[in-house]
């Protein structure tokens, strides 16, 4: 895949053809001109995604990649930087030796939609399939986790398959919490958090006063953003992420990813972070990356020995209003489904997959149909063995 190619626009184009080259990068080479071009097109992208934007990514590939497998997909058009999205081809696919294409994740990249520029979206995966159905070593199918389903880039993938007879299967469907509304804060918790509830959240905060002085601090202050990301490393090591091993600072990889993610943000003013502090003492901390229209609520952390006062609670209410301090439309969660703080907290919902595409040639759509029928059959019987309804997530397209 580490071959140009030249192909003419989608029949939807301008009746002058637009020329599209297709590269597959290696993201540890990039040049300044290319990275400056990614910039731009994480800044206009028809659907943001901090975690394939540059100053992301390259620390991610950086410190996370050690078999140095990923590569950077990009599309060019006109010269003109029109998509980007992190590549690495798989031998297995969960315990099947299956071999395939996906994009390139870590357990800290919480999206999975590439970066396209608007207008592109059927040019971006229909170059891409093209190219892989030619090369026998892309495998049998191209899978994309963490793929945002209610948004142009998904669409634009469904509506090309389905033109070209091509499988696209949604094969893991959850919807996680998100931020999005016009109102200022107080409104907004006072329309979603049923009186009851606000009730017990602001006795809670009551006795908490009465320990101390309690201060919600924007900011990383006088003592700069590297004491405070160590104070927030420190924190959550402290709870149960320390205790399990999953911890960002457990780990050199996650620790230096962390860091060097919001060193480039804070930077580019990118960077929020908020802190519930007691007495001075950090209780609870929050760490969002704005990527405009939207943002994303990347971790946050609280004192276990106070959470018997939900004091991540409380400082996500005094954070509702940073739709409007900030000129943002929405916040992703990047929770997981059904998270019980977040979700009571933040009514509306993001939607996000795990889609596999068949491939064509080779014999490669008789070999995906029969995985899939095996997939779906092995679903249907964790199902019934945990008295769920069967699945009906897939949305599938039959092939030639």
């Amino acid at each position: 895949m580490d071959q140009g190619m030249t192909m003419g626009a989608p029949s939807t184009a301008p009746a002058v053809l637009a020329t599209s080259r297709l590269v597959m990068l290696d993201p540890v080479s990039l040049d300044d001109t290319f990275v400056a071009a990614w910039h731009r097109l994480a800044e206009c992208a028809s659907e943001p995604n901090v975690f394939h934007a540059p100053e992301f990514l390259v620390p991610a590939i950086k410190h996370c990649d050690t078999l140095r497998r990923a590569r950077l997909l990009t599309l060019q058009v006109d010269g003109q930087l029109c998509g980007v999205m992190p590549l690495a081809g798989e031998h297995y696919y969960g315990r099947w030796l299956l071999p395939h294409i996906q994009n390139w994740r870590h357990p800290n990249c919480f999206l999975g939609t590439p970066l396209v520029r608007p207008g592109h979206e059927t040019a971006f995966w229909q170059a891409l399939l093209a190219d892989l159905d030619c090369k026998l070593g892309a495998g049998v199918f191209l899978h994309l986790h963490g793929i945002a389903t209610d948004g142009p880039v998904y669409a634009a993938l469904a509506q090309l398959c389905a033109g070209q007879n091509r499988t696209c299967a949604i094969v893991m469907a959850q919807e996680r919490a998100m931020l999005s509304t016009q109102l200022a804060g107080p409104a907004y918790y006072e329309q979603v958090v049923r009186k009851k509830k606000r009730k017990e959240l602001a006795r809670l905060r009551n006795r908490l006063a009465e320990l101390g002085t309690i201060e919600i601090v924007e900011g990383c202050g006088a003592a700069g953003l590297d004491a405070w990301l160590g104070e927030f490393l420190a924190l959550e090591r402290s709870g149960w992420k320390g205790r399990n091993g999953s911890a960002l600072a457990d780990m050199r990889e996650t620790h230096d990813l962390f860091l060097s993610a919001t060193h480039a943000a804070h930077q580019s003013g990118r960077l929020h972070v908020t802190a519930m502090r007691l007495d001075g003492r950090a209780i609870a901390m929050l760490v969002n990356f704005l990527s405009p229209p939207g943002g994303f609520s990347f971790k946050t952390a609280f004192a276990e020995d106070y959470a018997r006062f939900s004091p991540g609670v409380l400082l996500q209410i005094d954070n509702l209003g940073i739709l409007r301090d900030h000129g943002l439309d929405w916040m992703d969660s990047c929770a997981a489904e059904g998270h019980p703080m977040i979700d009571s907290l933040w009514a509306e919902r993001r939607h996000v997959a795990r889609v596999s595409v068949a491939l064509k040639g080779y014999g490669r759509p008789a070999l995906f149909g029969l995985f899939r029928k095996g997939e779906q059959f092995m679903e249907r019987r964790r199902a019934a063995a945990a008295g769920d309804p069967p699945p009906s997530h897939c949305v599938e397209n039959d092939d030639d």
